[in-house]
């Protein structure tokens, strides 16, 4: 396996891999190019029909959630009542999740900046989460979309924590794999925060001094905004109804519920049964329909309702949105009827199931490498 990899900006529309994945390995060059355009032409087609309608409905959805901030915010000041204290703790919850999945993470991806309004533009959107909205951009948008998947290149495989393929050399370490994910779920922002800095490369010499002061500036200052938010302004407003402690516990908690379930979401996206990781060796050389190909079948979706996709940021359209991330997010489902059909036609895996099955899956295979693999046995003659 190299080292050296690395990927222009544009991939080729024909050739190929050296090697391609096994669940692939019955296209030919041929199948997989037209593949590529097919999927080239459910992205034009929504493009041709993206417009005004969809304004609105990120519009809606910002005007609901900023609603439910503050009224989860207001009643949190007179949370010393348990159902204030329950409702307010809900209402913030609710509100930060819409932030986070279905607002901040698609801004961030360029999805509304066609609209070409300042305050919903992935150059400018700051959002509710300890890490900030540029550094997340680079490791994120950059890398993770760039190499997903890709086992010496995606660190999202795991988050420089969790061995979470069983071609990730088996350390002592991974013994408390079950233990380190039970310990990020509900602090999971600041676990991001901290693998954006990206430490390892630092410490590899493939991030500069300078740059690594940059990013701890910019994190300083981002905990700083949102400390004085939530475990400072809150409560002490809430101080003058007696309620100050009660906020604070309530803003503790919509943090802790927001962090829970954007790590379920997240770690359903790549890791339950049925997605495969990559080699370098498969994605050298890879064409414009191979990148689609790799993408499918090393994504997860979630199946639900309406609702559950809304909280999860239509990450449950995880395949659609790993091969169309700039796409207006509320088109997903539409997208996906299509994509399934490209995959079934093409005879590719489409893994997809209900958020239980999904986490279940996530967990088993947190469990299971944490664990050192077994060893074969010698054949015999």
């Amino acid at each position: 396996m190299t080292t050296t990899l690395t990927r222009p900006g544009a991939l080729a529309a024909s050739g190929h891999p050296l090697v391609r994945p096994d669940a692939a390995k019955h296209l030919t060059d041929e199948q997989v190019e037209e593949l590529g355009r097919e999927l080239d032409a459910v992205r034009d087609e929504i493009l041709a029909k993206r417009g005004a309608t969809d304004a609105a409905y990120i519009r809606r959805i910002i005007r609901i959630q900023r609603s439910l901030e503050f009224a989860g915010r207001g009643t949190l000041l007179f949370s010393k009542y348990k159902p204030a204290w329950f409702a307010g703790t809900a209402m913030l919850s609710v509100a930060k999740i819409l932030e986070n999945m279905e607002i901040g993470h698609n801004v961030l991806h360029g999805q509304w900046d066609w609209m070409r309004d300042p305050d919903i533009h992935s150059t400018t959107w700051e959002w509710d989460f300890v890490t900030p909205a540029r550094s997340w951009q680079h490791t994120h948008n950059d890398l993770h979309h760039r190499w997903t998947n890709v086992i010496g290149k995606d660190r999202d495989i795991g988050y420089n924590l969790l061995r979470m393929d069983p071609d990730q050399p088996w350390r002592p370490f991974n013994l408390g794999n079950p233990l380190y994910n039970a310990i990020l779920a509900p602090v999971f922002e600041w676990g991001i925060a901290l693998y954006d800095l990206e430490i390892p490369e630092y410490k590899e010499g493939l991030k500069t001094k300078e740059a690594m002061n940059r990013d701890l500036k910019a994190v300083g200052v981002k905990v700083l905004k949102q400390f004085s938010k939530d475990y400072a302004a809150t409560p002490a407003v809430a101080m003058l109804t007696g309620s100050g402690k009660q906020a604070l516990y309530g803003t503790l908690a919509a943090n802790a519920i927001r962090n829970f379930w954007a790590h379920a979401i997240i770690f359903c996206g790549h890791f339950p049964d049925g997605t495969d990781t990559f080699t370098e060796e498969e994605v050298d050389g890879e064409t414009r329909g191979d990148w689609y190909v790799r993408q499918m079948i090393g994504s997860a979706n979630i199946s639900g309702s309406k609702f559950m996709h809304l909280m999860s940021g239509n990450l449950s359209h995880q395949i659609e949105h790993h091969c169309f991330p700039d796409l207006p997010s509320n088109r997903y489902a539409e997208v996906a009827v299509k994509v399934r059909e490209i995959c079934t036609r093409y005879k590719l895996p489409y893994t997809t199931g209900p958020l239980p099955k999904q986490v279940g899956s996530t967990w088993a295979k947190i469990f299971k490498l944490a664990l050192p693999p077994r060893k074969q046995k010698a054949a015999t003659v």
